[in-house]
């Protein structure tokens, strides 16, 4: 996909929900996580320019660690998370916070949910500019962290806890033999900023 080139001016491209396999291989890509393992998604989007390639991609779902939900809401299915924005790297200025306008807009018609939170990993230096200027509002920090790296990529900690009906799943087993092994390994990471933007 790369060498892919923005057509056409950010107020003429189209946001529209898609399913997710439609976006899976763009955001593994363009999203500097580079995975969508273990990913829990409720909604998601894809952004086109005038030619109708695709330029941008986004991911809506469920916090996935227990609880957290809580600590900014009153109920679980009053909040949902910003789990992946990315969009090829030669797009117009603001092609993002159009896009990110757009799905929040979609999001405030077309469901009850109240809050959307998303978080800026310090660990790849990023500071949640753009959510700044999507009028979120920055809220605190998480703690440091780790994580697992194998192959170049990046996962939860808890992939190795992932079960399907009561066992093991066979990615989560990898992970572990890796591990031992030490193709894998723990990483730490920085905290990230927590923004969060009210519909309601």
């Amino acid at each position: 996909m790369r060498g892919l080139i923005s057509v056409g001016k950010v107020r003429d491209f189209k946001v529209l929900l898609c399913e997710r396999k439609e976006i899976v291989p763009f955001v593994e890509e363009w999203h500097y996580s580079k995975n969508v393992n273990g990913l829990t998604t409720d909604y998601c989007f894809k952004l086109l320019d005038v030619e109708d390639n695709m330029i941008g991609a986004m991911i809506y779902g469920k916090i996935a660690m227990a609880n957290v939900w809580k600590k900014y809401s009153d109920k679980e299915e009053d909040l949902i998370e910003l789990k992946r924005l990315c969009c090829i790297d030669d797009t117009p200025k603001n092609t993002e916070s159009f896009f990110i306008g757009n799905t929040l807009r979609w999001l405030k018609k077309n469901t009850k949910i109240k809050r959307v939170i998303s978080y800026a990993d310090m660990t790849y230096s990023h500071e949640g500019t753009i959510y700044k200027a999507s009028n979120f509002k920055h809220v605190g920090m998480t703690n440091k962290g780790k994580v697992i790296m194998y192959n170049g990529k990046r996962y939860h900690d808890k992939t190795i806890r992932t079960t399907y009906k009561g066992q093991p799943k066979p990615f989560a087993l990898k992970i572990k033999e890796a591990l031992i092994t030490g193709d894998a390994q723990y990483v730490d990471t920085l905290g990230k900023h927590v923004y969060l933007y009210d519909f309601r």
